[in-house]
């Protein structure tokens, strides 16, 4: 009797298991075809919801991109593509990163890099990607969640590791940095800073100072009438040459263009 007892303990559990995964089923059933998760990132402050096809053609954006893009109605952004909000450069970017998480079926997950704010200058956020699939387990798209980089920090302690050193960077954009001098504000060596930011935001000390002196440089584009190399010299370029060819690989065009876009001075 001990025995048959013991060979039936297994079977109850795939029971239980059956149940759930049948519950399950049926709720989603019920749900149907209209996708109400989504839903969820409309109450969600600070992030932007959007799902692409094979193509990297907008399929469903929330209502925050909506707004951020200057839409109304879902049906104004189906179809449409990130070469139809942003510059070249960025918009390629973000495509090779969909065809990425589609042609790998990897999730792309805590992703910094640049994007448009609420005053339409480029800022810091933070990207997540993964696959959408059918019914078939074929992949046919990409969805993701966008964030602000000073919102998402205070919750991945990935981000705690160098905020110290990217607030010391913000806080002193106008004056030279060095990479030591970060390593010493943050009380690490510099290879151990080297790797926290390769671990947080995918890149080198050198190469977020560079986009982050970018970014600050657009805001001032944008928001003052500074001529372009006081603006230059001010955020740590030598030159306005040098200034124009670091905006233009991160940006996708000059200073000057950028600024007959979206001045408001």
């Amino acid at each position: 009797m001990a025995d048959k007892a013991r060979t039936k303990k297994p079977r109850a559990r795939r029971i239980v298991k059956a149940t759930g995964l049948d519950v399950q089923t049926a709720f989603f059933e019920r749900m149907g075809q209209r996708q109400q998760f989504q839903e969820l990132f409309e109450y969600l402050p600070g992030t932007y919801f959007f799902v692409k096809d094979r193509e990297s053609r907008m399929i469903y954006a929330s209502r925050s991109i909506l707004d951020r893009f200057g839409l109304s109605e879902q049906s104004e952004i189906v179809g449409t593509k990130d070469s139809d909000y942003f510059p070249t450069e960025i918009a390629d970017a973000f495509v090779r990163d969909d065809q990425r998480v589609m042609s790998t079926g990897e999730p792309l997950i805590n992703h910094v890099e640049i994007w448009y704010n609420d005053q339409r200058v480029f800022d810091w956020f933070v990207k997540n990607k993964l696959p959408v699939r059918d019914t078939a387990g074929c992949i046919i798209g990409v969805m993701g969640t966008v964030q602000s980089y000073e919102g998402r920090q205070k919750s991945l302690s990935m981000f705690s590791m160098v905020s110290q050193a990217v607030d010391h960077i913000r806080e002193n954009l106008e004056s030279p940095i060095s990479v030591p001098e970060l390593a010493q504000v943050v009380g690490v060596s510099q290879r151990q800073l080297h790797r926290k930011f390769r671990e947080a935001f995918g890149m080198s000390v050198q190469e977020f100072l560079a986009k982050t002196r970018i970014q600050a440089a657009s805001a001032a584009l944008v928001h003052t009438s500074d001529s372009i190399v006081t603006i230059a010299h001010r955020f740590g370029f030598c030159d306005q040459s040098a200034f124009t060819h670091q905006f233009r690989k991160y940006t996708g065009e000059t200073p000057l263009r950028y600024r007959r876009r979206h001045h408001r001075g």
